[in-house]
């Protein structure tokens, strides 16, 4: 696992460090910051943003946040006004990515259900298997596995597949019956079973479109999740973005995953998806294995990204 995670730091946002490290290594060459001085390193870390993939509105919002708080902060002593604007961005990126870490929600009346959506390709499949195992080795909870996809052939057979090397429970399939009756008899047998958790694999579809957003309003309707989640693969960059967008104008989220993190990510997916979608990054996938996953955690993204802890830390004692 720790090597996997070395893995996905040295490519996610690998970039956009080396671009923030340049920009703030001209900054601690100036003596004083004035307006002009700020403004060009504004545009430069807003062409940086945008060479990452992160949304335009996102970045445009960004910059704002960050000239706003360093033209009315007052410079300490103890500091130089380079480290103060370093600390000042650190802490607009840990806004932008969620502020503070979210896990699902765990609460509520037993059996409760989660709700996977996404593109086809998405990751969600083997998503819904990694949050199962995470339910039951992490948090001791007795899950259930069920496919609604009744389009793709060899969509219960993949979730079957995983539900078995995980060690826990999968509806059995009923040839030609139709996701929504799929979703009550889950349930009557979530109560015979005494299941806490009932995790619903919904169809994906190659793109979006007005018969998959009509299908999953009517699951979520009968299905009433505590927790509606959007798998996202980081690796398509602002296509994710967009995806997230139009999936949270026409379903309500409680929260969106990140699979491929381990790939060679430019990350400005997961510095878009908070600000675009409302709801947060609960875990992101960082690896193809089952245990391959991870809570989101925006302040240590936001140190990863920036890599000046230190001088951070040393603003804060300041």
């Amino acid at each position: 696992m720790r090597f996997l995670l070395e893995i996905w730091r040295k490519n996610m946002f690998n970039n956009l460090t080396e671009r923030f490290e340049s920009i703030f290594k001209g900054l601690k060459k100036t003596g004083s910051i004035d307006e002009t001085v700020l403004e060009s390193a504004m545009r430069d870390i807003r062409r940086a943003l945008l060479e990452a993939d992160v949304s335009l509105s996102v970045a445009k919002e960004f910059i704002n946040q960050v000239k706003d708080q360093a033209l009315g902060q007052e410079v300490l002593r103890s500091i130089t006004p380079a480290q103060m604007i370093i600390k000042i961005v650190n802490d607009e990126l840990i806004k932008i990515l969620g502020s503070e870490s979210s896990e699902i929600n765990v609460s509520g009346v037993l059996p409760s259900s989660f709700m996977f959506t996404g593109l086809q390709g998405s990751g969600k499949t083997t998503t819904v298997a990694k949050i199962g195992k995470y339910l039951k080795s992490k948090l001791n909870k007795k899950v259930m596995l069920v496919s609604l996809d009744v389009n793709r052939p060899a969509a219960f057979d993949q979730l079957k597949i995983l539900a078995d090397k995980i060690e826990i429970n999968i509806l059995p399939k009923i040839e030609n019956q139709m996701p929504i009756d799929i979703a009550k008899r889950s349930f009557e047998a979530a109560k015979l079973q005494d299941i806490d958790f009932i995790l619903f694999d919904t169809a994906g579809r190659t793109n979006i479109d007005e018969n998959l957003m009509k299908e999953l309003s009517l699951l979520k309707n009968e299905i009433k999740p505590v927790e509606t989640l959007l798998v996202l693969d980081s690796l398509t960059g602002q296509e994710a973005v967009n995806v997230a967008s139009d999936f949270s104008k026409n379903i309500k989220l409680t929260g969106s995953i990140l699979t491929r993190i381990d790939g060679d990510s430019r990350g400005g997916a997961a510095l878009s998806m908070k600000s675009i979608t409302g709801c947060p990054i609960k875990f992101m996938g960082v690896g193809e294995q089952i245990v391959d996953l991870e809570v989101f955690h925006p302040e240590r993204i936001a140190n990863r990204i920036l890599g000046m802890g230190d001088i951070v830390s040393l603003v804060e004692k300041a």
